[in-house]
């Protein structure tokens, strides 16, 4: 997925300072972002914020629908990456897949589609009318000794693991005696939980992670704290455990994302990460002169036949000021 917004900030990503008190639950709140314009689906991004840019890898999160009908169409034309991997995770609905690794796929439910721009890729992404298109969309930002790799692409169907109280589905990394077998860059974990009504549940997790739970449905908490639909709570690593109760009288679902924190600072602007102002200039020119950095894809049928990068800010891209993520009581 692009981010499609027409004056996208720079974000200046640095690693979370681990607490020495005991960890709590911040409650990161989305904010509206148009995919494609203002009469566009809309997007809940809660990730990057100014107060905390990444968990772990995780550098971007998307959360989107329920929507049907014409609210429901997602057109992305040909746009760049470079630096990352893309993330896709369905609830429901289809979205068609095309990429300049010469890849054509269907991202459906429940299946993980991971797609590596490293040195660089472009993609379309375009949904498939099946009703009800709700979803997800995240990236994760590749460590330097990783960033120029080759362009790759990874399709995985994760079966389910049931536990009192819940089910686990297991995209990335190892979470509940279930293990993915994606390849990452960096120590990562991704899992859909579903959790039954009114259920305790308590998965032991890695203590040197921090990670995130973007509540998708249901009366969430985490740690005890609620979280509401597209809010995403953030714990710190220092714990060894990860509390998730349903206080309401239906299922609940929400995305368990996690990491050993990136111990790089990285520039994240438009659609490309990097690590100096420089390099995202020189990203986006590329991209604007058709570089084969970026290839071509294939067997688009959008009205237009590659997206435009938006204008570069008028300032040079600098860090931005990442706080003491202290935790408190």
């Amino acid at each position: 997925m692009s981010n499609l917004e027409t004056g996208p900030a720079e974000v200046a990503c640095g690693a979370s300072q681990v607490a020495t008190d005991t960890p709590t639950v911040e409650v990161l709140r989305p904010r509206e972002v148009p995919l494609g314009g203002p009469r566009a689906m809309a997007v809940q991004r809660t990730l990057p914020q100014r107060q905390r840019s990444l968990i772990g890898a995780w550098c971007f999160i998307d959360h989107y629908g329920p929507v049907t009908g014409s609210a429901a169409r997602m057109d992305v034309p040909p746009h760049p990456h470079t630096g990352l991997q893309t993330v896709s995770w369905l609830f429901s609905g289809e979205v068609e897949h095309r990429d300049s690794a010469g890849v054509h796929a269907m991202v459906r439910p429940g299946e993980l589609n991971l797609m590596t721009a490293g040195a660089g890729i472009c993609h379309s992404e375009v949904s498939v009318d099946t009703g009800v298109l709700h979803g997800a969309q995240m990236w994760v930002a590749l460590p330097d000794s990783a960033r120029d790799t080759g362009r790759d692409f990874a399709h995985h169907q994760p079966e389910p693991v049931s536990m009192p109280g819940a089910r686990a589905s297991v995209f990335l990394g190892e979470l509940a005696g279930s293990l993915s077998p994606v390849t990452t860059f960096t120590p990562l974990l991704g899992a859909q939980i579903d959790v039954d009504a009114h259920a305790d549940v308590e998965f032991e997790i890695d203590p040197t992670f921090e990670h995130g739970v973007l509540c998708d449905t249901g009366e969430i908490q985490l740690g005890g704290i609620p979280l509401s639909v597209a809010e995403l709570g953030y714990q710190g690593p220092g714990r060894c455990v990860l509390r998730l109760r349903n206080a309401g009288e239906r299922p609940a679902r929400v995305l368990l994302l996690g990491g050993a924190p990136l111990r790089e600072e990285l520039v994240m602007w438009w659609n490309f990460v990097g690590r100096t102002h420089e390099e995202i200039v020189a990203y986006r020119q590329q991209w604007q002169d058709g570089a084969e950095r970026f290839g071509a894809v294939r067997g688009y049928q959008g009205s237009v036949t590659r997206l435009p990068a938006p204008p570069m800010p008028t300032t040079r891209l600098v860090p931005r000021s990442i706080p003491n993520q202290k935790e408190h009581s």
